[in-house]
Formats: structure tokens, sequence, C-alpha cells
């Protein structure tokens, strides 16, 4: 099991930017969702910011479900400024790797709890870690996408893109490093690294 537990409301409404679609998971019951409080951020969002559209599916982490889910939205998201995503993070980097083009913001931090992790066979890992790091990483997961979980950057060990650590894997602060500079977003890297709240 996980939880997906909301972030400040002025964390969430700062991330809100330009027109806003907003993206909610429904699907995984071994995620618990607070959609009563999501609901009503949503709500604020709504009424204070321009929001295009509030799309509500299911497993947003299968790539192939997605999408199919996402074809009658597709117009909708090719003119949005911000996605923002309320689901886990592995759901927050399947869309981020979807539309890579519009920045994509995870409106929640994910928790891990004991017990049953779900059988989908998945493309992203979430390490549940709590104060997710998404948002300053253009939607690419430092702690799962680089093999040494380095938060501060590249460890300079990586060979034409490759880690040093596994040379079948892709350099996961290279793949941060071109996912800020393709969002126009390349300041994130030059803030200091965050103490996360586990």
């Amino acid at each position: 099991m996980l939880i997906t537990q909301l972030k400040s409301k002025d964390d969430i409404f700062s991330l809100a930017k330009g027109k806003v679609v907003i993206v909610n998971c429904e699907g995984c019951g071994e995620v618990y969702f607070p959609e009563i409080e999501a609901a009503e951020v949503q709500k604020e969002i709504i009424v204070n910011r321009t929001v295009l559209s509030v799309i509500a599916t299911d497993y947003v982490c299968s790539t192939l479900n997605l999408e199919m889910q996402m074809q009658k939205h597709l117009e909708t998201l090719d003119a949005a400024d911000t996605i923002l995503v309320f689901a886990c993070g592995v759901g927050v980097q399947t869309i981020a790797e979807r539309f890579s083009a519009i920045p994509v913001f995870a409106a929640c931090d994910t928790i891990p709890l004991p017990g049953f992790q779900g059988v989908t066979p998945l493309e992203y890992d979430c390490a549940q870690c709590g104060e997710c790091y998404l948002n300053e990483t253009g939607g690419i997961c430092p702690v799962t996408a680089c093999s040494k979980s380095l938060l501060n950057g590249q460890c300079g060990g990586a060979k034409n893109g490759k880690c040093e650590v596994d040379k079948e894997m892709d350099c996961g602060w290279e793949r941060i490093y071109r996912q800020l500079e393709l969002l126009k977003l390349p300041a994130e890297l030059h803030r200091p690294v965050k103490v996360r709240n586990y």
C-alpha cells in the first residue's frame, strides 16, 4: 500500500500557472488518494486560475492505458501551460514523459505503507520517499532514475549519456538536464538541494 498526500495548498497554487489542466488518477486500489481534500483544492484552483479541463481517469501509470484515455483530451492538453497531476509519483512520471513539452507537476507526495503494492507492470519507479522531487526535476525522479539516487546533480562518471554503474541505463541527471532545457526551466538546476520531509 501507499498513500498519496496533498502538498500544501500554497505549493499547489504556486504550481498552477497559466492555462492549467488537472489530471486525477482514480485507478489503483492499493493507493490511498485524498479525494475529498483534492476536490476542495481543485474547486479553489478553478475559481482562481484558468483551468481548461479536469480529467479523471484510472491507471495513468500504465503508458498504454494513459495513451488511450488521453486521446479525447489531446487538443486541450496541447493548449495547456501546465499539467497538474493528483496521483502517485509513478503516474506523474508517466504523464511527464508523454507530455514532455509541457511542465507537469505533482500535487501530491507519495508515502509508503506496509502491504500489497499492486501487480501492474510499470515502466517507472517511485521510491515513495515522502516529499517529492519531481517538480524540481522536470518530472524525472532523481532517486529512481539515478543508480546512486543523487539529489544534487550528476556524479561525473557518466559516459556518452550512460550511467557508470549500469552501462545499459541512461544517466538520470543527463535526462533531467535535457528535460529542463526542453521546458526552458534550467534555473531549477541552480536551486539548493532541499531537505526532504520523509
